[in-house]
């Protein structure tokens, strides 16, 4: 049986932000507020982890197709969430299969959303992911995309989690457009993170997000969330957009 000790030699700087993160109860309900109103009907969700947003998913009664490119995630996801009534499956998936279509024909159009949160930064042809995005979606069906923002925030922490690149709310709307994908809503999520990601990765470069800080940041989301409000959301750690097949 695959467990944590799997996942600490296969993906270490990841699993060791998922956990973290884990623990931090007020911003997951705030990105998940961030992202939930443009949900609909049956969703897959790309890149699951250990299910921090999947748990807040089925939850709130979306029916949840769970899915990671690591086969020891799916496997823990499996456990966590194997008896929930709204999880429909888990499956191992990467949106840089180059034979994407033939091994998942049996998601191909079948999904009202799909979310890929903190997903398109990690894959190098990321035109080649939206393009898979979209062929989960059903007609009309919506893809939510959220990525870091700010080509100049890239430091240490881009480095070790794995990312190619940051994105503007510009950019990534090219990218969806690219592939025919209407967009309807872009903004930027999170504008407190950002003095916290420059200190920690571009001054003192740090390879990991400092779990203490992150307790002090979670404390204050209410805070926080009201600043993205005051801004008008229109700078962030990350940047969100919502578009429809």
């Amino acid at each position: 049986m695959t467990g944590i000790d799997d996942l600490q030699q296969t993906d270490p700087a990841g699993l060791e932000t998922l956990e973290q993160f884990q623990q931090a109860h007020r911003f997951n309900q705030w990105l998940f507020n961030s992202i939930a109103p443009y949900c609909k009907g049956r969703v897959l969700e790309v890149g699951s982890g250990i299910g921090n947003l999947s748990t807040l998913f089925l939850d709130k009664g979306f029916q949840l197709t769970a899915t990671d490119l690591r086969e020891e995630y799916c496997q823990l996801l499996q456990q966590r969430f194997g008896q929930h009534p709204n999880l429909q499956q888990v499956v191992h998936l990467g949106l840089a299969d180059q034979q994407f279509e033939q091994h998942h024909a049996g998601l191909i159009g079948q999904f009202d959303t799909v979310v890929a949160i903190n997903v398109v930064e990690h894959i190098r042809n990321h035109q080649l992911a939206i393009e898979h995005c979209k062929q989960l979606l059903r007609p009309g069906g919506v893809l939510i995309v959220l990525v870091p923002a700010w080509q100049g925030l890239f430091n240490s922490f881009d480095t070790e989690l794995g990312h190619f690149r940051r994105y503007s709310a510009r950019s990534l709307s090219a990218l969806l457009s690219s592939e025919q994908m209407e967009v309807t809503h872009t903004k930027y999520f999170n504008l407190a993170g950002i003095a916290g990601w420059w200190f920690n990765g571009s001054l003192l470069r740090k390879k990991i997000i400092p779990g203490g800080q992150l307790k002090i940041f979670d404390a204050l989301v209410p805070v926080f969330r009201l600043l993205d409000i005051i801004s008008f959301r229109r700078i962030g750690l990350s940047v969100i957009a919502a578009a429809r097949r």
